[in-house]
């Protein structure tokens, strides 16, 4: 099982460029598409209420969207996030 979640839609260009980076950067993650109602609660729930895609967690904990993510990785917190 992966410890990043990525919320994301099908039609979303920022969701696909924050998975690119993942990849770049081997960082394996679980994709969960926001197309069911009981998917939409879980998100809303862990992301108090984010409007916007994507959303990561990493271990069930939100870290927020795609500018959070590369700030994690340019001040080195997002290796030692993965690390621990």
């Amino acid at each position: 099982m992966a410890r990043v979640k990525i919320y994301s839609t099908g039609h979303c260009p920022i969701c696909e460029k924050t998975k690119h980076l993942l990849k770049k950067w081997k960082i394996p993650y679980e994709e969960v598409l926001l197309d069911k109602p009981s998917v939409y609660k879980e998100f809303a729930e862990l992301t108090n209420n984010a409007r916007m895609v994507p959303q990561l967690t990493i271990d069930g904990k939100w870290i927020g969207g795609f500018s959070e993510l590369t700030e994690l990785h340019m001040d080195d917190a997002l290796d030692e996030l993965m690390e621990a």
